[in-house]
């Protein structure tokens, strides 16, 4: 069971995985040193330890202790209890959800093993948001992709607010890290899936005909900016839009792969 220490500074070194979360280069540093991650409320924690991430602490307020009781109990992994002031004191935002914890990270799966046995999933290129990406891991989990593969620049799955909008999809949805950014499409073809990619191309069709017959798909989304890259626009087996009315060329990364996972869905 945890060991429950009750902590009145803020200062106190035990709570240094937790300081500071809105400095997002200060986080990837103490992501990079300690092989950590955070999670932040009670159902997004309670998921985080199903899928079977290792606690290394918790952070909660007194009023949380009961609802996590259960899982508290699952781990010898101490629990600093403070007051929710002093929460916000460290963390630098208002703890609402009331709970966090630090859990180790796992090794990164090969892209083999996230493909396997799988019908249909995601590929990310260069999503710097983290909100988009918890955003597109919750589409694509509620929607029955698979698997999720990011290009080397996306960013991180495992964020405290890419997690938190997700609400846990990281947790249950195998991914990775392409190795290679160039040629990813072209073996994602190789290995006998078909490349849809979103995109306003002159050649892209509608995203339901451009699904349809296909087999092992492989939605390919952009980044939010300029969207997909020409290597990958050009090297993508077929290229998909979502029709639009009334001058709207395109949706947010976030709410078009709600779209067309819907569409691929029901292919």
């Amino acid at each position: 069971m945890a060991t429950l220490i009750e902590v009145a500074d803020p200062a106190d070194p035990r709570l240094g995985d937790y300081r500071d979360l809105r400095d997002v280069q200060l986080r990837q540093h103490l992501v990079a040193e300690r092989g950590l991650f955070l999670a932040e409320g009670e159902k997004v924690v309670r998921r985080a330890l199903e899928a079977g991430f290792a606690a290394r602490s918790f952070l909660m307020a007194p009023r949380w202790l009961d609802g996590l009781a259960d899982v508290l109990g699952t781990t010898d992994a101490p629990c600093y209890v403070v007051p929710e002031a002093l929460a916000e004191q460290v963390t630098g935002f208002h703890v609402h959800r009331g709970a966090l914890a630090a859990l180790h990270r796992r090794p990164l799966p090969e892209v083999a093993d996230v493909l396997a046995g799988a019908r249909s999933v995601l590929v990310l290129e260069d999503l710097v948001d983290h909100t988009n990406v918890g955003a597109v891991f919750r589409s694509g989990a509620a929607l029955g992709f698979e698997g999720v593969l990011l290009s080397p620049r996306c960013a991180d799955p495992l964020y405290r607010r890419a997690i938190k909008v997700g609400m846990g999809a990281v947790f249950s949805t195998p991914w990775t890290r392409l190795p290679d950014w160039y040629d990813a499409l072209p073996d994602l073809s190789a290995r006998g899936w078909t490349t849809v990619a979103l995109t306003l191309a002159d050649d892209a069709v509608a995203i339901e005909d451009a699904v349809a017959g296909v087999d092992r798909i492989a939605l390919v989304l952009g980044s939010e900016g300029h969207g997909l890259s020409k290597r990958w626009e050009e090297t993508a087996d077929r290229r998909a839009v979502i029709p639009m009315r009334a001058g709207i060329d395109s949706l947010n990364v976030a709410a078009a792969s709600a779209v067309a996972c819907y569409v691929a869905a029901r292919r």
